[in-house]
């Protein structure tokens, strides 16, 4: 049977870590990474993040694609005025990318660690998934791995990565760190 080319947007190698084993282990793929996410902040945790990821990525043999402009203007200019919709906004900015790297790269299928994380908005990841790979003529490559969510923090805590408490926007960062009843305020 012949491999697929699969592109892997990866949003952190903890997230990477599980839903990776699990897709090798099926042994249907050619897995190649994929790195875009102009949403994180601050810069030194985009480094951060992507250095973990190479670090990773050359440990395990793992091919990366890397756009690594810091395009946070571009991500704040998006979401400006629309906080409410910036997760919807964040996820179309960069699956449609990974969409676009997909179809030049004649890639079969694209698809996302954004699917790992319990703390993402699952079904809303998966239809803008979709619609940017009809968009593009690549498929989407739907798998829910939430369910590898304890094993992928465990593995990740093994390997000693680099492990954030939030997504990445300064929303979130926001978010995490700021007390609940100032939030409130």
């Amino acid at each position: 049977m012949e491999r697929k080319k699969l592109l892997i947007h990866v949003c952190c190698a903890p997230c990477l870590i599980a839903p990776l084993k699990h897709l090798q282990a099926e042994d249907k793929f050619d897995i190649r990474g994929f790195w875009f996410n102009p949403n994180i902040h601050p810069y030194q945790e985009n480094s951060r993040r992507l250095d973990t990821l190479k670090e990773y990525a050359e440990k395990i043999e793992l091919k990366l694609i890397i756009k690594d402009e810091y395009e946070l203007e571009e991500f704040l200019r998006q979401v400006a005025f629309r906080e409410g919709d910036r997760c919807r906004i964040c996820y179309h900015s960069r699956l449609r990318y990974a969409a676009i790297v997909a179809a030049k790269g004649g890639f079969d299928y694209f698809t996302t660690t954004l699917l790992y994380s319990k703390f993402q908005k699952h079904d809303l990841i998966r239809e803008i998934g979709e619609a940017c790979g009809k968009e593009q003529g690549v498929k989407f490559l739907y798998r829910d791995f939430r369910e590898y969510w304890k094993e992928g923090i465990e593995l990740s805590k093994e390997e000693e990565m680099y492990r954030q408490q939030y997504c990445g926007c300064i929303y979130s960062e926001k978010e995490r760190y700021l007390p609940a009843l100032k939030r409130k305020e």
